[in-house]
């Protein structure tokens, strides 16, 4: 007898395989024109020059000499040293052929004490070496304002987050930010993953600033602030200088695909409420004035209110949605009680990496929770366009990671297939979406270069360039950035660049 489950999954291999099988020829070309590819780093990940050229103490500064937050003892002083060698991974860029960087602006470099008294002279110059330096290789730069290094002195004085002060002193950097770069920078980001910084942040504490003392409040608290710190900067933003400088401005929300184990309602209401949990948090207030319905059932209180200004303020202030996607689980409606002062299990909604019958979602990347999925992507671009009417979409992260392992030798490191076979699949995935109608208007692999991974040190490696952290820090273009090279020139070189 075939379960309900079974014969789930074999109408999704089914689906899978004859979309997967029609792209096998897929290149660039295939891609609308303007469709734009890129590769993304944060900050905090690759720049080091922690205490060069006036820059501020941030939080992940403080956190990571914390003994035992950072798995492998590291940090970031110097990490892959971009700061001085952004040069160097620029020529890589357009080595590749991607035409655009996603990168971020530490704001503890344009204001080291983050309260906006003083501007730091030496951030602005050396961001503005930055942008020029891709302008002139032709690659276009998507700036990312908060990729969650909040100056030091923010946390200390006020409490970050926490404080809804926080929120005028954000408006003041991005609007410097604005001024000084915006003549050049037409795609802005405010916020990366506001659900990261709200949840490993303030309740599970394995990022800065490592919280979890009030894990049934504060991660609320801290994704309203954001949401209002966001809608703030856009405002100022379209107010000041979008006409005059033409750009756009978006936030950037992070979300695994939830499908139902089953087609049994109470594991569809689950996988619903898991993606409420995830998208519906940041996006419902924007396109809807408030948080998602069931989050106010779930949470009652604890969910802070709107006032009439913030939801004027909020009210489509995104001109396109940025997306970070990297795998998908099952969900299905847990079994056994679950307390409700934790923000996974106030949800009701059970993770599973297991079809019905025990093989595995997806082949295992490094990372405990990254599972190759490439159908997750498909579904959850579509039902972005579904539920917020079909609105500009970016792919801003999307990839998988290795493990940094000692006794491999470097060609065994460099030869990442796996990686390869991801970026495949996951592309063919996003090319039905286009064709099912969905406006995604680009691509970010994550990520350039291996780097910090936060809480995991240098442990995991997502770089489609390897770092030889034991050798200087130099350079060495894997598999995944030479079939990157092939896919993305395959215009200039014939079949090499097809997708097989």
């Amino acid at each position: 007898m075939v379960t309900e489950g079974l014969e789930k999954k074999r109408r999704i291999e089914e689906e899978w395989r004859s979309i997967y099988s029609s792209k096998q020829s897929l290149t660039r070309s295939d891609f609308p024109p303007h469709f734009t590819f890129g590769v993304a780093t944060s900050a905090f990940q690759v720049e080091g020059a922690w205490n060069e050229d006036g820059r501020g103490p941030s939080i992940w500064d403080a956190f990571s000499r914390i003994p035992g937050k950072i798995c492998d003892g590291s940090n970031a002083d110097v990490a892959v040293d971009q700061y001085h060698r952004y040069k160097e991974d620029i020529e890589l860029i357009a080595k590749l052929g991607f035409k655009a960087y996603r990168f971020s602006i530490s704001w503890n470099r344009i204001f080291p004490d983050g309260l906006g008294t003083k501007v730091n002279v030496d951030g602005i110059r050396h961001y503005n070496n930055v942008i020029n330096a891709l302008l002139e290789k032709d690659i276009e730069p998507y700036v990312t304002l908060y990729h969650w290094d909040l100056p030091l002195n923010l946390l200390e004085s006020i409490g970050g987050w926490l404080n809804e002060e926080i929120v005028k002193y954000f408006a003041t950097y991005a609007e410097t930010c604005f001024s000084s770069f915006g003549d050049r920078v037409k795609k802005w980001i405010t916020i990366n993953e506001p659900l990261q910084t709200a949840v490993n942040g303030y309740c599970t504490g394995v990022y800065a600033p490592g919280r979890r003392e009030n894990s049934s409040s504060e991660p609320y608290l801290v994704a309203h602030h954001q949401l209002l710190a966001h809608a703030e900067a856009v405002s100022i933003y379209n107010s000041k200088y979008k006409d005059k400088q033409g750009g756009q401005i978006g936030l950037v929300i992070d979300c695994e695909w939830s499908e139902a184990l089953s087609d049994k309602e109470e594991d569809r209401n689950a996988a619903t409420r898991r993606l409420d949990f995830q998208l519906g948090w940041y996006l419902d207030p924007i396109y809807y004035g408030d948080y998602p319905k069931t989050m106010h059932e779930k949470l009652g209180d604890r969910l802070p209110k709107f006032s009439e200004r913030d939801k004027e303020l909020l009210k489509n202030s995104v001109d396109f949605i940025g997306l970070n996607h990297y795998t998908t689980r099952f969900v299905r409606h847990p079994t056994n009680n679950l307390e409700d002062n934790d923000f996974y299990k106030v949800q009701e909604a059970e993770r599973i990496a297991e079809w019905e019958g025990g093989k595995m979602i997806g082949e295992k990347a490094a990372s405990s929770w990254l599972y190759v999925v490439p159908w997750g992507i498909q579904r959850l671009l579509n039902y972005i366009s579904m539920r917020y009417n079909n609105p500009q979409i970016y792919i801003t992260e999307n990839g998988m990671d290795d493990e940094d392992d000692a006794t491999s030798t470097l060609d065994e490191m460099l030869d990442d297939k796996l990686r390869v076979s991801y970026y495949k699949g996951y592309l063919a995935a996003v090319h039905q979406a286009i064709k099912d109608g969905t406006d995604v208007r680009g691509y970010f692999a994550w990520s350039l270069v291996d780097n910090f991974e936060w809480h995991l040190g240098y442990t995991k490696r997502f770089g489609l360039i390897y770092v030889d952290y034991k050798n200087g820090l130099t350079r060495h273009m894997k598999s995944s950035a030479y079939w990157f090279l092939r896919f993305l020139k395959a215009d200039e070189g014939g079949k090499n660049g097809k997708l097989d």
